[in-house]
């Protein structure tokens, strides 16, 4: 689980992402007991990531801020860094803290348990 701290200048909004690139697969519940909110409003922050487009395309550089560097996720994840496989269609910079998106996946390319069903079955509700 992503352990955020209790106090922070940082909104929900700010801190779910940071839950997600700890543990891209993190469930809601995880986020929400991570964060304090109930299930239902780390939905609606998910939500609302993903439709101010949030999602990555192909040749997209993801990058920390440089003030942002040294919040305790991001130097925990700069500590951690090498110790996770990093999937052929990224290209990790530890030191600069950024991400380059080669290419999307196809769904046989990803690695992470996911029931799509599931998926499929909680936003159908």
């Amino acid at each position: 689980m992503c352990l955020v701290a209790d106090w922070t200048f940082l909104t929900n909004h700010a801190r779910a992402p940071l839950c997600i690139a700890h543990d891209p697969g993190v469930r809601l519940r995880d986020i929400a007991a991570s964060l304090g909110i109930t299930e239902r409003s780390a939905h609606g922050i998910v939500a609302d990531l993903a439709g101010a487009g949030y999602r990555v395309s192909e040749s997209d550089i993801v990058e920390v801020a440089p003030r942002s560097r040294e919040l305790i996720p991001f130097a925990v994840a700069r500590a951690e860094a090498g110790e996770r496989p990093v999937p052929a269609w990224l290209e990790v910079i530890p030191d600069k803290m950024r991400i380059l998106v080669h290419a999307l996946p196809a769904r046989a390319q990803i690695d992470t348990l996911v029931q799509e069903q599931l998926i499929t079955e909680y936003y159908s509700k």
